[in-house]
């Protein structure tokens, strides 16, 4: 028996399920740690802020901060995803949310910029790694026809980390000279979660039956059957034959003929994306005390736009099904573009808080839709290093936005810089046209 066909008896039966209490605890323990990792990346945008002015950074220090975090996602990304392909998406899963959790935790014990820098580094390496991890392992659980609407629903923890995030620095960062240390200290949470999921959440089935393990594999797929009510098809997994495993994944793959456009397009998205997208969200709390609010104020400002994701993710998750990838992400990425311009050109409360709404609701949801067709794009053994390698391409973004924003804002201000992040967002809408359409489709 091939390995080829273990994959495609194991993902025609996956493919069958309704959707089960069980799918539900897949997606709810990933979501969880999808919360967590967006709350650590929300709480450094406050911690930046107020750091700023406890610690009297330079900007350019201040963007220091961040682009050492996203330095280590880079890293984390490209080699969690080839980890995944190697070792399994479970166990990565866990690994990159303990080594996350941990150096948070102790971020908030550091005395100098330096220490911190090396943490929000270590951080980054974790933090990276996890989300095309997680993506990647719900999209592979997933019935095709929901398959996109789940992973927007992934993403959608998002917001509930962000949110969480905003609300933490609301309350706890601007409470005392130590409020930032106890935001950090909250941090460490995923540490102890990371324990949990290791034990509690079962191995891809389609990674194991590309991997020869298709009796374990089916193990899977039949408990998911009986939580649906369905007699699985084998009596027993006695007698099933162990095919030989997939070959190793190499990045060079991704560039195979049949894949270099694919891989083109979503290396452009993730880098514009995340270009905009850091750029501006990390620098908001920052930029709006620039412009003479108070701190409380600010932070205040930056949690009702956060709550913008939410209804973002929820009108993505509707029309990812309906209209199909392409058209939800190249719609939700020209708004954000048309938002970014209005952003940074809006003046008194009402209409900074209003246009901030719009760029959070259009670019979280344009994020819903990315994580959802990038898993798609490739095949079961390159899955999750494709789905890495064009979150690392897109960290790169990352780290490159903090230190871009300090020049653009002295140059002309927070009109140039949020019509820069527009371009980027622009250019995108070009490249999410060129991806190929996987509504409904079957995984490879």
């Amino acid at each position: 028996m091939s390995t080829t066909t273990d994959t495609i008896r194991v993902s025609e039966r996956l493919d069958a399920l309704p959707f089960t209490r069980r799918h539900g605890r897949i997606l709810g323990g990933s979501g969880l740690g999808w919360a967590l990792d967006a709350m650590d990346v929300g709480l450094i945008s406050f911690v930046i802020a107020a750091l700023s002015v406890q610690w009297q950074l330079a900007p350019t220090e201040a963007s220091w901060i961040a682009s050492a975090g996203f330095a280590g996602m880079a890293i984390g990304a490209s080699v969690g995803g080839l980890l995944a392909d190697r070792f399994g998406r479970r166990h990565v899963f866990a690994l990159t949310l303990l080594v996350y959790g941990l150096a948070t935790g102790a971020s908030a014990l550091v005395g100098g910029l330096a220490a911190l820098l090396v943490l929000r580094f270590v951080v980054g390496l974790g933090l990276g790694a996890e989300l095309p991890v997680a993506s990647t392992y719900v999209s592979e659980f997933a019935p095709a026809r929901m398959r996109g609407r789940l992973i927007v629903f992934l993403e959608a923890f998002w917001a509930v980390g962000w949110t969480a995030a905003a609300l933490i620095g609301y309350l706890v960062v601007p409470s005392s000279d130590d409020g930032w240390r106890w935001a950090f200290a909250l941090g460490a949470i995923p540490a102890v979660y990371a324990l949990i999921v290791r034990w509690g959440l079962p191995e891809s089935p389609r990674w194991l039956a590309a991997r020869g393990r298709n009796a374990e594999a089916i193990v899977i797929v039949r408990d998911l059957e009986a939580a649906a009510g369905r007699i699985a098809l084998e009596a027993s997994t006695e007698g099933v034959t162990a095919s030989a495993p997939a070959a190793r994944p190499r990045v060079s793959a991704l560039w195979a003929p049949a894949l270099r456009a694919r891989t083109a397009a979503l290396w452009v998205l993730w880098f514009c994306v995340n270009f905009s997208y850091y750029g501006a969200f990390i620098w908001i709390p920052t930029i709006l005390v620039a412009q003479g609010y108070d701190l409380v104020r600010s932070f205040g400002f930056t949690l009702i736009i956060t709550l913008a994701q939410l209804p973002g993710y929820a009108v993505a998750a509707w029309l990812i099904e309906t209209w199909g990838r392409r058209a939800t992400l190249a719609t939700f990425l020209a708004g954000s573009a048309v938002a970014a311009v209005l952003f940074g050109t809006a003046s008194g409360e009402t209409a900074v808080i209003a246009t901030g709404m719009m760029l959070s609701f259009f670019n979280l949801g344009a994020w819903g839709a990315l994580y959802a067709a990038t898993p798609e794009t490739y095949p079961t053994a390159l899955r999750a290093t494709g789905a890495g390698w064009a979150a690392g391409i897109g960290r790169i973004a990352s780290i490159l936005a903090p230190l871009a924003v300090p020049p653009l804002l002295g140059l002309g201000g927070a009109p140039l810089l949020f019509v820069v992040f527009a371009a980027f967002f622009a250019v995108a809408v070009g490249a999410a046209l060129l991806l190929r359409e996987q509504r409904g489709r079957a995984l490879a």
